[in-house]
């Protein structure tokens, strides 16, 4: 996928619409918003997404570059600090898959590793597990569920029930199953991004309790065009 959106493309990947917030279908490939590298965002195009309102939405939480999926925005102040509440007290459900190298050997399991930043100096934002004694580590806690196996593969369910940076990507390759594609925290790590680098961690579903009178927001994102192939290689026939 281009690197860049149209606004009626952007306004395609709508999965969710109401007075307060969006979800929509993030693409993989694309940071959320400016880094220091420069180049297009997502975040770029959300003046397609006002429709009525006079502001323009907002980013509630982040997804990685190289992650695809469920990405939820505030469309007014109060909704954004309301969602903020949301996401900081892990009242969100996430579900993500994964196709990942290996097997994890149990069918569903609990993986509680805590992280911390790998090199404050050098890479603020490259994680690592940290010793049950290390005062920097902070407590990180993702479930997973193995939806099918084959060929030296796995395809994952994941719920993290904590929101570190690069939580699900460590807690992978902590077990030994790093995720496909993972150009960091996979077997043969790379000191920078490969242009063509194709994660495949996928944002599938969420779940906001935005709504006290109300049941939570629930929207669900398919497979983008690089997993679709490897999940149905894995069983995965749906939408």
């Amino acid at each position: 996928m281009s690197f860049s959106l149209s606004p009626e493309e952007l306004r395609a990947r709508i999965l969710y619409r109401d007075d307060l917030m969006l979800v929509i279908d993030k693409p993989p490939g694309l940071p959320v918003h400016a880094g220091s590298g420069g180049g297009p965002t997502l975040e770029a195009g959300f003046d397609a997404l006002r429709f009525e309102l006079a502001e323009r939405p907002a980013l509630a939480h982040r997804l990685d570059r190289e992650t695809s999926g469920c990405l939820v925005l505030g469309r007014t102040r109060p909704a954004l600090k309301q969602l903020g509440h949301l996401f900081a007290a892990n009242r969100v459900e996430k579900l993500y898959w994964a196709v990942v190298e290996g097997d994890p050997g149990a069918e569903d399991g609990r993986i509680g590793l805590p992280l911390k930043k790998q090199d404050a100096a050098r890479h603020s934002w490259r994680m690592m597990v940290a010793a049950a004694e290390d005062a920097d580590g902070q407590e990180a806690v993702t479930d997973y569920r193995v939806l099918a196996r084959g060929a030296g593969r796995a395809w994952l369910a994941l719920r993290p029930l904590t929101g570190r940076t690069h939580q699900i990507r460590v807690h992978c390759a902590a077990i030994g199953c790093p995720i496909l594609g993972d150009w960091i925290y996979g077997g043969t790590p790379a000191p920078r991004r490969p242009k063509d680098a194709a994660l495949f961690l996928h944002a599938r579903s969420i779940r906001v309790p935005l709504y006290r009178q109300k049941p939570p927001v629930e929207a669900e994102a398919p497979p983008p065009p690089h997993m679709r192939t490897a999940l149905q290689q894995l069983g995965f026939a749906g939408g």
